[in-house]
């Protein structure tokens, strides 16, 4: 891998505007700091996608991770409150080829530096993103360190060394909402003009919130439902005492295979035969679980705006995000149909009951990644709620 050298090689003083990436096979990498100074381990994986880095970086499905962008550079149009998918960022670092010295947007209300330096997120500029990326897709998604308070290179990877893999972490506890909470839609800003279904009745949907994106439950109220956000952990009980027409179950960081509470509630949802389920990313996965089917981790994750996916002759191009997919076999046939598949890798893109008013998306629906294939899904969900009501 160009400009890299081992972490155990005599280290070299770290001038106070640089950085260091130590990855977990020894790589290093030298580059310039920016964000805040500090220390940060997470795993390291890159984006495909050439714009929305506001959302990623905020995108609680990040939680533990350091994201590389493969688009070269970074921060053009600045940040917003608007492009925000929570409150803070969730990503640990942010790795860079070039950032863009003037932001430049109509949206723009300050510069991607100084906001991830207000959040204390770290980040690494001047890597070589493009060998990078290729030395993860070779050697797969691993824990590394970003550093820019002056740690050595063999410090820096015993740290990495000692960190937790991303396989066995229930990280939706950690991003979760602490209490339940009524979705309010955002102010209107007009810059999505999509036609919204206006229903006389809004449906009634309880969202279980594994690292919700706000985009998500926008799309949600967009198609006439009223959302009310659940913490990852609620039980069968704790979802009818809202008295759902339709449970939603959201995206989110981490092994889904670990989150025990998740797969339980969906195993009692299922139970009940009768309630309409949409599952997005990790809840997809969830759903997939609590059918009796298994997760594998994957090489290097599916992370971009750019996925085919198809099923029955269509093609929708989605936004992905996943570092884990469900495991095709392992899903019983007498239950579920495959109705999507990423032509990529041919993995899991979406799935349905045979019997009940149950459907998962591997993708995410609402990330318009400029084409609005997808979003139709949110619609199937409304329907199957309007063909149970009385």
């Amino acid at each position: 891998m160009s400009a890299a050298a081992p972490a155990s090689a005599s280290p070299t003083p770290l001038a106070s505007s640089e950085a260091l990436l130590v990855l977990a096979d020894g790589t290093l990498l030298r580059g310039m700091a920016f964000g805040a100074r500090g220390t940060a381990v997470g795993e390291v994986v890159f984006n495909t996608g050439m714009t929305g880095y506001q959302e990623v970086m905020t995108d609680p499905s990040y939680s533990g991770q350091l994201v590389t962008f493969t688009y070269p550079e970074l921060g053009n149009t600045g940040v917003n409150p608007e492009d925000q998918e929570a409150e803070a960022p969730h990503v640990r670092g942010v790795i860079a080829r070039q950032l863009a010295p003037c932001p430049s947007s109509w949206r723009s209300q300050g510069d991607l530096p100084s906001w991830l330096a207000s959040h204390g997120v770290v980040g690494i500029a001047g890597v070589d993103t493009r060998a990078l990326v290729r030395h993860l897709r070779e050697r797969g998604a691993m824990n590394g360190v970003i550093s820019s308070d002056g740690s050595s290179p063999v410090e820096l990877l015993e740290l990495v060394r000692r960190s937790p893999s991303m396989e066995g972490l229930n990280l939706a506890a950690r991003v979760s909402t602490a209490s339940a909470y009524p979705w309010r839609k955002l102010s209107a800003t007009g810059f999505d003009q999509r036609p919204q279904p206006s229903p006389q009745r809004p449906y009634q949907v309880v969202a279980i919130d594994f690292g919700i994106k706000r985009a998500i439950l926008e799309r949600l109220t967009a198609h006439g439902c009223t959302v009310t956000v659940l913490p990852a952990s609620s039980s069968l009980a704790e979802v009818l005492a809202h008295g759902p027409e339709g449970v939603f179950l959201s995206n989110g960081p981490g092994d889904p295979a670990a989150v025990a509470e998740g797969i339980t509630l969906a195993r009692d949802l299922l139970a009940r035969a009768d309630l309409p389920v949409f599952g997005i990313c990790l809840g997809h996965q969830i759903l997939g679980l609590a059918l009796g089917g298994s997760t594998f981790k994957l090489g290097y994750g599916h992370r971009g705006l750019n996925h085919p996916c198809g099923g029955e002759g269509l093609v929708e191009i989605t936004s992905q995000n996943h570092g884990f997919a469900l495991e095709a076999g392992s899903l019983p046939e007498e239950l579920v149909e495959i109705t999507h598949h990423n032509l990529n890798d041919r993995t899991v893109a979406a799935l349905r009951h045979r019997h009940q008013p149950v459907f998962g998306v591997q993708y995410h629906p609402e990330a318009s990644p400029g084409p609005h294939d997808a979003d139709h899904h949110f619609g199937r969900f409304t329907r199957l709620m309007a063909e149970r009501r009385p």
